[in-house]
């Protein structure tokens, strides 16, 4: 079987495991898909450690010791829970894992059980030909990204940091084409946004419902609190990565300078009729506000005294916990005072360099399909485990190697949407990256 008839394969079987993270510490059950994980990488000879934060929450490590104690490190890792799902949206069953005119169907399939998959296809390459690399390579196939890493890749670096740090990461995401036929890129994520998740509670007073007259009613104050988030528009920052993610669009000169003109810019996404677009270029150059939970509400009768708000909150880089309070009591204004706000997650923004031997080796691998093409940092709106990596001090990137067919707003709109899938011709380009780097980095 070919490396990538393997990536297919172990997909196919990552994705009807269903492996739902809902937030809940009850979910995930990632136990499935590292028992089949550890199954294949095992095959190989190579023992796997597996760790389990809460029941059913196991993340799988495993190891090829270097034969230079003084050579860098290198991580594969990719994580092994998928979002939840309405199946009403699809027209395939998003955990059937079904092949399709040559794309795997499913949850998960491009987020991010595709990279899992071909990182352990060559990892287990790399063991079954025999290769000894220079510096230690780690596969880490990791619980809960999808609901903070607390039962994951936080509690990893919390609880067992020696498993699994590395000098360098891989992980998601990145590999998508970009760029004019005369100046082809490749993005490769080198950044992402900090995350400051919040729940606002608001107070009110609780009554009977059929005497709404000058009642404190805590769900009317919160509706008003969530339009006025809503309504905010916090000041446009700009960043290194954004000038450059810039440079590599093929747009018209006009636009490029009006993305980068804080006093135009907002004009301008508010405007463009791409509204795909227009929302990942909003999120790249503001802290966003996104309200997306409410509870507290008890009967149709009864008037709530207490609602939860659970806001997503992503934050630029230099912003930290007072910036956020900051943008609160701006968007909140005369309603800050009946607002108690919780930190429900509290990471900053994170950056790694490229001037690095990682990136090099990427860029090799990445020239071998794709000969013209250079790689293009990118900061990425939503966040990763490779920020808990980049606190420990460690170089992480999102890489994969996908398709020109597959275009930046396909790519987009199937993570966390409907109909999520990937071609197979991508999941071979990826595992194939993976397998060249592996063969390179240690050179």
């Amino acid at each position: 079987m070919s490396l990538a008839d393997q990536t297919v394969d172990l997909l196919q079987t990552l994705i009807r495991n269903e492996c739902v993270n809902d937030g809940s510490p009850e979910s995930g059950h990632e136990v499935r898909n590292a028992d089949v994980l550890q199954t294949f990488i095992e095959g190989s000879g190579v023992d796997v450690e597996r760790y389990e934060a809460s029941k059913g929450r196991v993340s799988l490590v495993a190891r090829v010791e270097g034969t230079d104690p003084d050579a860098p490190s290198l991580c594969l890792m990719g994580h092994t829970d998928v979002v939840p799902v309405n199946p009403d949206g699809w027209e395939r069953d998003p955990f059937g894992g079904e092949l399709v005119d040559g794309e795997v169907w499913g949850r998960g399939a491009l987020d991010m059980l595709n990279l899992t998959s071909a990182q352990a296809v060559a990892f287990r390459d790399l063991v079954d030909r025999g290769v000894r690399p220079r510096g230690d390579l780690v596969y880490f196939a990791v619980a809960d990204e999808e609901s903070g890493s607390h039962f994951g890749a936080q509690w990893m670096a919390d609880n067992h940091r020696d498993a699994i740090y590395a000098d360098y990461v891989m992980t998601e995401s990145g590999g998508v084409h970009s760029g004019s036929p005369e100046a082809p890129s490749i993005s490769i994520n080198v950044a992402e946004k900090g995350v400051a998740w919040r729940r606002l509670r608001v107070k009110g007073t609780p009554g009977h419902g059929s005497m709404p007259f000058r009642s404190d009613n805590a769900l009317l104050k919160a509706g008003a609190v969530m339009k006025r988030l809503s309504d905010y528009r916090p000041t446009p920052q700009f960043h290194e990565l954004w000038r450059a993610q810039i440079g590599d669009m093929s747009l018209p000169e006009d636009a490029k300078n009006q993305l980068l003109d804080e006093d135009r810019i907002d004009d301008f996404l508010t405007a463009v009729p791409n509204r795909g677009a227009a929302t990942h270029w909003h999120s790249c150059t503001h802290t966003t506000f996104s309200v997306n939970a409410a509870r507290g509400a008890m009967k149709t009768n009864v008037i709530p005294d207490t609602i939860d708000l659970e806001v997503d909150i992503r934050t630029m880089p230099g912003e930290s916990t007072e910036e956020v309070q900051a943008h609160l009591d701006a968007a909140l204004g005369d309603l800050a005072g009946d607002v108690e706000v919780v930190a429900l997650m509290n990471d900053v923004s994170t950056i790694s360099p490229t001037d690095t031997r990682l990136w090099d080796s990427i860029q090799r691998a990445v020239a071998k399909p794709f000969e013209r093409a250079r790689l293009s940092p990118q900061f990425s709106v939503g966040f990763t485990d490779a920020r808990v990596y980049r606190q420990m001090g460690a170089v992480a990137y999102g890489t994969g190697l996908f398709s020109p067919e597959v275009k930046g707003s396909d790519f987009a709109s199937r993570f966390h949407g409907h109909n999520e899938r990937i071609d197979v011709e991508s999941l071979r380009l990826t595992t194939q990256m993976y397998v060249d780097v592996l063969a390179d980095f240690w050179r």
